[in-house]
């Protein structure tokens, strides 16, 4: 038997402030009905700095739940990838800090960003180590403070996302119960469909050329719509070859929390039923690289996973990026 890596436990973190697309009307051409329409988005929960909430409050607790639901030492871990584009700080990253104020104190740890795929590059990046055994355990999280970006007088983009994170813990084990595959893509020719323009060495904020607006999320919408339902399909479809199975062989899908009818879509092509997948895009909107691993971990408090369910998780973010994992819990 070939080692892997199994996840053990999962956890998730939110702000206390819930914002509800009534907010909106207060100062946007929009409506409660507009949103729900189109996106199936009701809330969405933002940070609040005054309560010292940010992207590290956020990981931070998404880790340590995950960390007691698997009931490991922070000590016992041995790697820790947080996957954002939303850092506190460039140095020290996000893991850096979450390594420290954890009392991880043998692991490595570093941040990467995939946007929305965050967190499945980062699975993929740590099923790598535990299978080689340069890792026995790891911490794989995913966070967003997505709020930060946005153009709040846009209403094509302010109204879909939310912040939120949410941690997964890995350990090598011998057993069926792994990471059976993993799949990641990416194209940047596409890169411009869904960016931000603005704030770093191109233009970085202390230059004349900088504008605020453009330090923003920026999305063309209708083509990153197609685009993210094919991509998520195919990844899906891509997978399930390469491991001589098809849809009916998974007992539970996940996909990224974008828009509820890009999941819809999703879930039509691949013939999967309602009771088959968990959607929280309604209360959380779209968190980025947290939408998996909070999705995850609330199916699997509600009981609607268990060990030994196969999973398919697919996702897709700006970049572009996008990918799938085949899990065995």
């Amino acid at each position: 038997m070939s080692y892997g890596a199994r996840i053990i436990g999962v956890g998730s973190g939110f702000p206390e402030t819930v914002v509800p697309n009534s907010y909106f009307e207060t100062f946007l051409e929009t409506s409660d009905e507009w949103i729900q329409t189109r996106t199936g988005i009701k809330t969405r929960r933002i940070c609040d700095p005054a309560k010292g909430e940010n992207t590290l409050s956020l990981a931070l607790q998404a880790s340590q739940k995950a960390l007691k639901h698997a009931n490991v030492k922070a000590e016992d871990i041995d790697l820790i990838i947080v996957g954002t584009v939303t850092p506190d700080t460039v140095m020290p990253t996000t893991a850096n800090q979450i390594q420290a104020l954890i009392g991880a104190k043998k692991a490595f740890s570093f941040d990467l960003q995939a946007a929305c795929s965050g967190f499945l590059y980062g699975l993929s990046i740590a099923d790598q180590y535990l299978q080689t055994g340069k890792a026995t355990r790891a911490l794989v999280i995913g966070v967003e403070t997505l709020s930060t970006l946005m153009d709040w007088s846009d209403r094509g983009t302010c109204v879909l996302f939310g912040d939120g994170a949410g941690a997964a813990v890995l350990e090598r084990t011998e057993t069926s119960n792994k990471i059976i595959s993993t799949k990641i893509y990416s194209d940047g020719n596409y890169g411009d469909l869904l960016c931000v323009p603005h704030g770093y060495s191109r233009v970085p904020p202390w230059s004349p050329e900088f504008s605020p607006k453009m330090n923003k999320i920026k999305m063309k919408g209708a083509e990153i719509f197609k685009i993210a339902v094919r991509s998520m399909v195919e990844a899906s479809q891509e997978i399930l070859r390469e491991n001589n199975m098809t849809a009916k062989d998974v007992d539970f899908f996940i996909f990224h929390q974008a828009n509820m009818r890009i999941i819809d879509m999703c879930a039509k092509t691949l013939g999967i039923e309602p009771h088959q997948t968990w959607n929280n895009v309604e209360k959380y909107g779209n968190t980025s690289a947290a939408t998996l691993p909070v999705c995850l971990d609330e199916a699997w408090q509600a009981g609607k996973v268990k060990p030994g369910d196969t999973i398919l998780m697919a996702t897709f973010g700006g970049g572009l990026t996008w990918g799938s994992a085949l899990v065995r819990l």
